[in-house]
C-alpha cells in the first residue's frame, strides 16, 4: 500500500508540472482588426468577433489579444494602419470592407487575412482567385452581389410598385461597392426601372448628392452600405425622411436608426464566422486552403414608423415576408 501511494504521488508530481508548463507555454495569438469605419465604443474589435472567439476557447489577455485600427472614414489612413499591424507581427488580420482588405493585402503576403462584413465580391474585386480556392493569404466572407442586388431591387420595387426611376447612392472610391452598384443597374433594367447613379467619395460630397437627389426626385433610392455611408447613415436617413423618398438599405442597422427597409445578412453572424476562420488558422490551416463563403441567411427588415413618416403603405404581402418589423 505504501509503495502504491508513493507511485501515485510520484505520478501526480510529474503531471502537475507538465500541466503548468503547457499552460505557461500556451501561445497568445495577436489579432489585428483593420476597419475603414468608426471606432467601436471601447476601441476594440466588434463584440460578435470577440464573442465568437470566446466561444471557441480564446480568452482575452490569456491566449488572445487584439490590436484595432479604425480609419474613421478616412481611407487614406488604411495603408499606414495595415503596415503598423504587420510591424506588430499580429498572427492574423481581420479586415472589414474592401478598402481595408485591399490595404491589408498590399501590406503583407504572409500574415493571414480574414474578411468580415461589407466584404464585397472577393472574386470580382480580384482579392481571391475563386471561392473554393482563394489562393494567397486572404479568405473569409464574400458577397454574392449579382443575385443579391437583383433581390434587393425587386423588394424595393415591390414596396414602391409605381416606381419608374430610382437612384443609387454609393462610395465611388470603393471597388467592392462600385461593382455592387453596377449590378443594381443591371437588375433595374430587368425591372424596367431607370437608374441614376450618384457616387460620393467623402462625407463632404453628401451635400452635393442630396442636392442632386432633390433635383431628380427619384421614386426610390438604393443606398449601398460601406464605411462612408455607414458613418453618415443618420444624415442620409434624415434626408430621405424629409424628402419623403423610400430607400432600400443593405443591413438592418440603417433600419433600426430610422431607415425604411433593408435586406441582407446579419453582420454579427458574419463576425462570428470570421472567428471560426481565425480558429482554423491558429490551428495550422492556410488561408489559401480555406474556401471563402457566402452568407447563407438573409433578413428582410421593414420599419413601419419610417413608412408612415413618408406616407408609404407597405403591401401586406411584403410585410408577411419580413423577418423583422420595426414598429
Amino acid at each position: 500500500m505504501k509503495r502504491r501511494t508513493f507511485v501515485t504521488a510520484s505520478l501526480a508530481g510529474l503531471i502537475l508540472p507538465a500541466t503548468t508548463t503547457a499552460l505557461a507555454q500556451q501561445k497568445v495569438f495577436r489579432v489585428g482588426l483593420l476597419g475603414a469605419g468608426g471606432r467601436t465604443p471601447d476601441g476594440g474589435p466588434p463584440a460578435p468577433l470577440r464573442e465568437g472567439l470566446r466561444d471557441l476557447g480564446y480568452v482575452e489577455g490569456k491566449n488572445v489579444t487584439y490590436e484595432s485600427r479604425f480609419a474613421e472614414g478616412r481611407p487614406e489612413r488604411l495603408p499606414a494602419f495595415a503596415e503598423e499591424l504587420v510591424r506588430l507581427k499580429v498572427d492574423a488580420i481581420v479586415a472589414q470592407g474592401w478598402m481595408a482588405q485591399s490595404a491589408a493585402k498590399q501590406a503583407t503576403s504572409v500574415i493571414p487575412i480574414v474578411t468580415a462584413p461589407a466584404a464585397g465580391d472577393l472574386v470580382g474585386t480580384g482579392l481571391i482567385t475563386s471561392l473554393a480556392r482563394p489562393g494567397g493569404n486572404l479568405t473569409g466572407l464574400s458577397d454574392d452581389s449579382v443575385p443579391l442586388s437583383a433581390k434587393r431591387m425587386e423588394l424595393l420595387k415591390e414596396a414602391v410598385p409605381k416606381a419608374t426611376m430610382m437612384a443609387v447612392l454609393w462610395n465611388a472610391d470603393d471597388r467592392g461597392m462600385t461593382l455592387r452598384s453596377q449590378e443594381i443597374e443591371k437588375a433595374a433594367r430587368i425591372l424596367k426601372v431607370d437608374v441614376k447613379a450618384i457616387g460620393v467619395r467623402r462625407a463632404e460630397d453628401l451635400a452635393t448628392a442630396f442636392s442632386d437627389l432633390s433635383r431628380l426626385r427619384p421614386d426610390a433610392v438604393f443606398v449601398v452600405a460601406d464605411a462612408l455611408t455607414g458613418m453618415n447613415r443618420k444624415a442620409i436617413i434624415e434626408f430621405m425622411t424629409q424628402q419623403r423618398i423610400p430607400a432600400m438599405y443593405e443591413v438592418s442597422l440603417y433600419v433600426n436608426d430610422g431607415g425604411l427597409m433593408s435586406y441582407g445578412p446579419n453582420p454579427a453572424d458574419m463576425f462570428r464566422k470570421a472567428a471560426v476562420y481565425l480558429d482554423k488558422i491558429f490551428k495550422g490551416a492556410k488561408p489559401a486552403d480555406l474556401p471563402a463563403e457566402l452568407p447563407t441567411r438573409y433578413y428582410l427588415t421593414v420599419n413601419l414608423k419610417a413608412a408612415e413618416a413618408i406616407g408609404l403603405t407597405i403591401p401586406p404581402v411584403l410585410l408577411l415576408r419580413a423577418d423583422n418589423v420595426v414598429k
